[in-house]
């Protein structure tokens, strides 16, 4: 039985007369949506890059059959700090040994410049915290990103919480972290996150990261993140691009707050939910080269990054050997990349209808003759020989 069948067997599904799907109405809710009415993200465009954090060596990582040993990551992390990413996570050091171990490793040996912040991931648990610090000593301006899971359904079928109780989570944890960074000397950064916050009640979620940024105290200087993740992409685009932006409306102490996005791609459309999402106010991005995760994955920075450059905005990201990428995240990840990745795919620059391959001919041969900086080649958005 695979992982389909026993779902479907655990929902009392399977002996029904499989022919067709239950009906939709019957089963399925659909997501509610913000009533924004005087929303302006649509009117605007993406004029410059975001901060970009990786999410690779943890994100990435635990979504794997065969998660990767040291070796594996160590040459993860060497592309990706040659790629030019500030912001790296490194891991969930207080799950496991092999994390911690690969958290002192990139401390004490990883070349890391003093402009780069290595970020850690822990839950709001105190013996976990207090792992994690362990973890970080010795490192230049780290990232402590903390969470809990604020989703209506989790507070009710997973913790049997109110919000009180969740927001209790996350302030005592935002305390205890806050306290141990200074005790340790400070040079530490925060990142709190409202895990599902797809599936959580805007108020609900406001509330929280409110409280949490009260503890924390941002200022101009360190910024606290927050990041919203779509830890389960629920709903199109649009409707999270209203929630990026009624929060950035109603966040207490906005401008010292990094408003980060954690895209998943459950519908297929991480790449347009990110996108929008930085149109709706967004400062930051995490996510993960060619967009490897839990599920149906991470949002794919790469897809992102290089969209911006056909847009002619600079991604700060160099791409340029897309190909040392490729081998990279298929030696890492033990996965290969799909022939019709976008940028990568090997057959993302082949036309095989006679029609197109005369246009693409006719353009390159226009593209010589012109006296213009600037590409243009039928059904070729980039000039593949940036990457």
């Amino acid at each position: 039985m695979n992982a389909r069948e026993e779902i479907r067997a655990d929902s009392g599904e399977m002996g029904k007369d499989a022919r067709g799907m239950p009906e939709a109405a019957r089963k399925y809710q659909p997501y509610p949506t913000v009533g924004l009415t005087d929303r302006i993200w649509p009117s605007k465009v993406i004029d410059k890059a975001p901060i970009w954090c990786s999410v690779d060596l943890r994100d990435g990582n635990q979504a794997l059959i065969d998660p990767m040993g040291h070796e594996r990551k160590a040459r993860m992390f060497a592309l990706l700090l040659d790629m030019g990413f500030k912001e790296i996570e490194i891991g969930f050091p207080s799950a496991s040994q092999t994390d911690f171990d690969f958290a002192r490793w990139c401390i004490e040996e990883g070349n890391v410049s003093a402009d780069v912040s290595l970020q850690v991931l822990v839950q709001c648990r105190p013996e976990l915290i207090t792992r994690t610090f362990e973890a970080l000593q010795g490192a230049t301006n780290p990232i402590v990103h903390f969470y809990n899971s604020t989703s209506e359904l989790q507070r009710r079928v997973v913790f049997e919480k109110d919000v009180a109780g969740i927001r209790r989570i996350a302030t005592d944890a935002a305390k205890m972290i806050t306290d141990m960074a200074a005790k340790a000397g400070g040079g530490y950064r925060f990142e709190y996150s409202p895990e599902s916050f797809t599936g959580t009640e805007l108020e609900v979620a406001l509330e929280i990261c409110n409280a949490v940024t009260e503890i924390v105290k941002p200022t101009a200087e360190n910024k606290l993140i927050i990041n919203l993740p779509s830890t389960v992409e629920m709903s199109t685009p649009n409707i999270y691009a209203d929630r990026i932006e009624w929060m950035c409306r109603n966040l207490d102490n906005r401008e010292n707050l990094l408003i980060s996005l954690h895209p998943h791609n459950d519908r297929g459309t991480g790449v347009a939910t990110t996108e929008l999402g930085l149109m709706a106010g967004a400062d930051r991005v995490e996510g993960t080269l060619f967009g490897n995760g839990e599920r149906t994955g991470n949002v794919d920075i790469v897809t992102l990054a290089l969209n911006m450059y056909t847009q002619g905005v600079d991604p700060e990201l160099d791409c340029s050997d897309i190909n040392r990428m490729k081998d990279v995240y298929e030696y890492s990840n033990q996965l290969k990349i799909p022939e019709r990745h976008p940028y990568v795919g090997e057959l993302v620059y082949t036309a095989f209808s006679g029609s197109h391959q005369d246009a693409i001919n006719k353009g390159m041969k226009a593209l010589r003759k012109a006296n213009t900086p600037y590409w243009e080649v039928p059904y070729l958005p980039i000039d593949p020989a940036d990457v």
